[in-house]
């Protein structure tokens, strides 16, 4: 079991910035890629950017040149660097992690972005 706590998000206007953070606790040996996800009012949860144990990243073409995924091992913790922002940012920002063997170990409880002028 895998446990995901995510923080930083906020109320911010266009163009600001936001610092996301993805506390891993319990059975982390496991994880293999850490992801992030967002779910906007009304639509379907989509997924933003990953993050492979080896540091290897991949990003939604609608975040490419402004999110940035990183990960602190010593703090078992995975960020999202938000640059740019839009308001069809907005959205409720979930992390979750998967195992070697594509597993989902866990999500997390999300944290509200809101890009408002």
């Amino acid at each position: 079991q895998v446990q995901l706590v995510e923080s930083g998000g906020g109320l911010v206007q266009p163009g600001e910035s936001l610092r996301l953070s993805c506390a891993a606790s319990g059975s982390i040996f496991r994880i293999d890629v850490m992801g992030w996800y967002r779910q906007a009012p009304g639509k379907q949860r989509e997924w933003v950017a990953t993050i492979t144990r080896g540091g290897g990243t991949d990003y939604a073409d609608s975040v490419k040149g402004r999110f940035t995924v990183s990960r602190d091992d010593a703090k078992n913790t995975v960020y999202l660097q938000m640059n740019s922002l839009k308001l069809e940012d907005t959205a409720v920002y979930y992390c979750n992690s998967r195992s070697y063997s594509n597993a989902v170990l866990g999500w997390g409880q999300g944290t509200q972005v809101t890009v408002s002028s």
